[in-house]
């Protein structure tokens, strides 16, 4: 198992290090991505769901919880 490194407590897209790892099981890969997770703060695991949201939908795109308060 590769070890994995602890990113910084900041999140910043633009200059976020890209790292790899290269599991021999579905199991090992598994327990990296939940130690991944659980190394970042809430703020940094927002900011990256806010990041993929605007990616994929655009950063113009209505949010869904204000257009469901408005029926």
């Amino acid at each position: 198992m590769t070890r994995a490194k602890v990113p910084a407590r900041r999140y910043d897209p633009k200059r976020m290090e890209r790292e790899a790892n290269k599991a021999h099981s579905f199991a090992e890969a598994e327990q990296w991505d939940r130690r991944q997770q659980w190394a970042m703060t809430p703020d940094e695991r927002h900011a990256i769901a806010k990041e993929l949201r605007d990616r994929f939908y655009g950063a113009d795109a209505p949010d869904v919880r204000e257009s469901e308060r408005s029926k």
